[in-house]
């Protein structure tokens, strides 16, 4: 027994020596499934909160805390097995959620590089190990199945650590994400070979393949069900205005395709990731995006946690060194295999397949359902197990640091990867005054358009060949090759440029490029677009003269909305949206504690001019002597518009109807007021 057992042990039973006959209250505890789901909410708590202070991964907290209160440790939680069957609903919740957040035209594009790079993947992965574990001395059945083990990632870790770091939309996550698909749809057959490997005769390949084919076709029946009956029962609910209801609907619709996919042979998050993108198309997918959200998020903390406490430190030093072998086949050779894939096998560039190797390196979720399922059927040594928990655990603990150094790794060795760029058209090859766009997606193709009809000279690049044998296929500038090789700039002649463009999705990937131009190019002009706010500082001392952040944008084009209903006159909301550009969104990026600055407030309240339309239960005419429009609201009217016809400087004794169009210059409380004596002049039951 080790030391940590015998502690616990010698506590356990001193506590029952004073505990009077009959009530094993210790005992009790132990047996108590609210009980021990209490301590791993109280224990998931003290790790993050622990772990926040001290500004390391959240994931790595609860992973640590889970070890050192579960059985190899302290031992608070006796049974962490049963409690992690709950836990394992965050996984469910959070494949449901990926798949709300990616629409079916984005999942029809990543199905190469999943099945391309996700079968290269698993398959080399699982033989390049088997192989090597049979070279150690392991039988053949449970090498095979240690190599299954080992080609399993972690959706639940890498997806929570990418949409933390706001990278899920970038190339590299994209691809992280095709790839991690591609593998929890692998568990199936994994699974369904466990048998086989035992020696099961009943279970012959032809079964297994017919099951394989019954699942596919269970699938495309569960992909139909959610398409036209699911949006039903949610319009139905969202009928009856009952915002309880939709929250119970929208947990028994994660929940339930779970247990339906399980049932028709799938897995709980396959059948959890198809409901979700089925449903993300339908106009309720952002409310039952909020309300699986929190759900998600306590029921993940607990997957961890419990994770966490499979560890033990005593059998990991007992089995160190095989311990220490297994970690480096699943962190080192997986991630240089999936490197050199990405790099080599899809055409990616070498730094994309840098940080698709390291955040793949880990053990998944389904490995220990795979490995229990083979511990049971006698393939798996007990003392296998043990080494595959320990170095699982140390795998999942090590990916948060291996992905916030990718970016650091991913750079320094693309200085050794020869530059591979396309040759520059005859008509590119010396341009000078020029813009440079670095991103071919939307931004990028509709700049294209328009400079081509400005007939100002471009030239693009973009890392994704097929984005770029697209674009050239309709005759657009386009070369391929990564932009955050200063290589590949020069090639682009940045430094005779006039502009660089840079709307790549990867914000790692933008700083370096910024940097990058700004040290060739010290003085060409570099606008640069990010998704968020926290972006913003981090490009601009990159670089960047211009940083156009997709969350202030949306932020302003709001803020715009609500000033114009409240009657600021549009120019002055123009020119109070131009202001806060001008000042690199400093005003809105403030915080909330300081008050908007006065001269703010002055370009709101300065007169400008604009159009008002008179109300339809406005009388037949009334001239705007008669309402004495200067002395009761304060604006001037310059023009009034009838049938598309202008009057302009009208006279007192013009008589205004119904449905006209005044154009007025004043401030906004003066247009206000002007709106409040139409309406008072058109009835009571005229619109204000």
């Amino acid at each position: 027994m080790d030391p940590a057992h015998a502690f616990v042990s010698q506590v356990r039973a001193e506590f029952l020596r004073r505990t009077p006959a009959g009530t094993d209250t210790f005992g009790a505890v132990h047996a108590n499934l609210v009980t021990e789901l209490f301590l791993l909410l109280a224990l998931a708590a003290a790790g993050l909160a622990l772990f926040e202070r001290l500004r390391l991964p959240s994931i790595a907290g609860f992973l640590v805390v889970g070890a050192v209160a579960g059985p190899g440790g302290l031992g608070l939680v006796g049974e962490p097995e049963r409690v992690r069957t709950l836990a394992e609903l965050g996984v469910v919740f959070l494949l449901f959620e990926i798949g709300l957040e990616l629409p079916l035209e984005r999942l029809k594009r990543l199905w190469r590089a999943a099945l391309i790079g996700g079968s290269l993947q698993v398959g080399l992965t699982v033989t390049a190990v088997a192989f090597g574990a049979r070279a150690l001395g392991v039988q053949g059945p449970e090498a095979w199945v240690l190599g299954a083990l080992v080609a399993m990632s972690s959706t639940a870790l890498v997806m929570r650590l990418l949409a933390e770091r706001g990278q899920i939309d970038s190339p590299h996550g994209q691809l992280v994400l095709a790839i991690l698909l591609f593998q929890d749809f692998c568990i199936l057959p994994f699974l369904l070979a466990v048998p086989l490997l035992a020696g099961d005769a009943a279970q012959s390949p032809w079964l297994v393949l017919g099951t394989i084919g019954r699942a596919v076709a269970a699938a495309g029946l569960l992909i139909v069900g959610f398409r036209y009956v699911v949006p039903v029962l949610l319009d139905r609910a969202a009928r009856l205005r009952s915002p309880d209801l939709f929250s119970l609907l929208a947990i028994a619709l994660v929940v339930g395709s779970a247990v339906v996919a399980e049932e028709i042979g799938l897995t709980l998050a396959v059948g959890a990731f198809l409901a979700g993108v089925v449903t993300g198309s339908s106009p309720y997918s952002a409310q039952l995006f909020a309300e699986v959200g929190p759900v998600r998020g306590v029921l993940l903390g607990l997957f961890f946690t419990a994770v966490g406490m499979l560890f033990a430190p005593a059998e990991a030093v007992a089995h160190a060194g095989a311990v220490l072998a297994y970690v480096g086949a699943a962190v080192g050779a997986k991630a240089l295999l999936i490197a050199l894939i990405v790099a080599f096998g899809l055409r990616r560039g070498l730094r994309l397949g840098v940080m698709s190797g390291l955040a793949l390196a880990q053990t998944g979720e389904f490995s220990f359902v795979l490995a229990a399922a083979a511990g049971g059927a006698g393939i798996l040594s007990d003392d296998r197990t043990q080494v595959f928990v320990a170095g699982s655990v140390l795998s999942l603990l090590a990916t948060p640091f291996l992905m916030n150094q990718a970016p650091r790794l991913a750079n320094a060795l693309t200085r050794f990867d020869p530059p591979v760029p396309d040759p520059l058209p005859e008509t590119a090859g010396e341009l000078s005054d020029h813009t440079v766009l670095i991103g071919f997606g939307l931004a990028g193709r509709t700049l294209a358009r328009i400079l081509t009809a400005l007939e100002r000279p471009y030239v693009g690049v973009d890392a994704n060949a097929h984005v770029r044998q697209n674009a050239a296929s309709i005759g657009q500038q386009v070369l391929y090759g990564d932009a955050t090789r200063t290589a590949v700039l020069e090639h682009l002649g940045v430094a005779r440029a006039r502009l660089v463009v840079v709307t790549i999705s990867d914000p790692v990937g933008t700083r370096h490029v910024v940097s990058a131009v700004r040290a060739l190019a010290p003085e060409v002009v570099i606008v640069a677009r990010t998704r968020y706010v926290l972006e913003v500082d981090a490009l601009e001392a990159a670089g960047a003269d211009l940083v156009v952040a997709e969350e202030l944008e949306s932020t302003i084009d709001v803020l715009s909305r609500v000033l114009q209903i409240h009657s600021v006159p549009e120019d002055a909301v123009h020119r109070f949206a131009a202001a806060l550009r001008e000042e690199g969104y400093e005003p809105i990026r403030a915080a909330s504690s300081f008050g908007l600055d006065p001269w703010l407030l002055e370009v709101l309240s300065e007169r400008a001019t604009q159009w008002v339309t008179v109300p339809d239960e406005f009388p037949s005419a009334v001239s705007i002597g008669a309402l004495d429009v200067r002395a009761r609201s304060g604006v001037n009217v310059l023009a009034v518009e009838r049938d598309g016809a202008q009057t302009v400087n009208p006279p007192p004794q013009f008589a205004i109807r119904a449905r006209d169009r005044l154009l007025v210059l004043g401030d906004a409380s003066a247009v206000a007021r002007l709106q409040e004596l139409l309406a008072e002049a058109a009835g009571p039951g005229s619109p204000s």
